[in-house]
C-alpha cells in the first residue's frame, strides 16, 4: 500500500521542525535507524552526528534532548497508525468487524512504504515495541502530558474505546482495555521475539497467534461486560 501523508506534529515536540529541511529529515531518519540498531540507551547525539555527517550542536537546533527525539518519532508512529485505523475501518458498518480490523493492524509489523516517503517503517516500528514505555514513563509525565505530548497515543485509545462502547455500550472499562490492547500487543511481540518463555506461542514466533490471542482477550471482555 503507497499513501503519501502528511503528519501535523505537537509543535512541542521539536526546537525546530525537522520536516522543513534537509538536515532535520535526515535526523529523523537516521536517528531511526541507529535506535534500531544499538538500542535506546547507547543511541547519543554524537552518534547520531557522525552518521549523517553534522555537528551535535546542529541536532540541537532541532531537538532538545534525546528523549524529546524518542517522543517525537513514537509520537509519528501513533499518529500513523491512527490513520491506519481510520482507513481500514472506514468502510466497515459492523462493528465487530471494526474491531477485529483494528486487532489485525496491532498484530502485524507496520508496511515499510505506507506514507510515501523514505522512512523505515519496519525498523519504526521495532523502537516502538521495544523503547515506547520510555517515553511516558519518567518524572517529567504530568509536565509532558499537560504539553500535550501524548495526544495522539490517547487519541488512538479513545477511538478504540469508542468501538468497543459501540459494540456493547454496557462495557464498564472501554479505555482501560483499550490502552491494555495496545501496550499487549507491543509487550507480547516483544515476548514473542525475545523472552519466547513468556508466550504460548514463542516457539514459532508466529504473528497469527498473536493475532488470536488479542482478539480472545477483547472479546472475551466487551461480551461479557454488563
Amino acid at each position: 500500500m503507497e499513501l503519501l501523508i502528511r503528519i501535523k506534529m505537537n509543535e512541542n515536540l521539536f526546537l525546530r521542525d525537522p520536516e522543513s529541511t534537509e538536515l532535520g529529515r535526515k535526523i529523523v531518519r537516521q536517528s531511526i535507524l541507529l535506535i534500531q540498531e544499538m538500542g535506546f540507551e547507547d543511541f547519543t547525539f554524537k552518534k547520531l552526528a557522525v552518521a549523517i555527517h553534522t555537528t551535535e550542536a546542529g541536532i540541537y537546533r532541532y531537538f532538545e534532548n534525546k528523549h524529546r527525539l524518542l517522543v517525537y518519532l513514537v509520537t509519528w508512529y501513533w499518529n500513523l497508525l491512527e490513520y491506519q485505523v481510520l482507513f481500514q475501518i472506514n468502510n466497515l458498518t459492523d462493528s465487530e468487524l471494526r474491531i477485529r480490523k483494528v486487532i489485525e493492524l496491532l498484530s502485524r509489523e507496520m508496511e515499510e512504504s505506507l506514507s510515501g516517503n523514505d522512512i523505515d517503517y519496519k525498523a519504526l516500528y521495532q523502537i516502538v515495541i521495544a523503547e515506547s514505555n520510555k517515553v511516558y514513563l519518567t518524572k517529567d509525565v504530568e509536565a509532558n502530558n499537560k504539553a500535550q505530548l501524548f495526544k495522539p497515543y490517547k487519541d488512538l485509545c479513545a477511538r478504540i474505546a469508542d468501538l468497543f462502547t459501540e459494540f456493547n455500550p454496557g462495557y464498564p472499562f472501554p479505555r482501560s482495555l483499550a490502552s491494555t490492547l495496545l501496550e499487549m500487543a507491543h509487550f507480547q511481540y516483544f515476548f514473542m521475539n525475545h523472552l519466547p518463555s513468556l508466550t504460548d506461542f514463542g516457539k514459532e514466533k508466529d504473528t497469527t497467534k498473536l493475532h488470536e490471542f488479542l482478539e480472545v482477550l477483547v472479546f472475551s471482555n466487551i461480551r461479557n461486560g454488563k
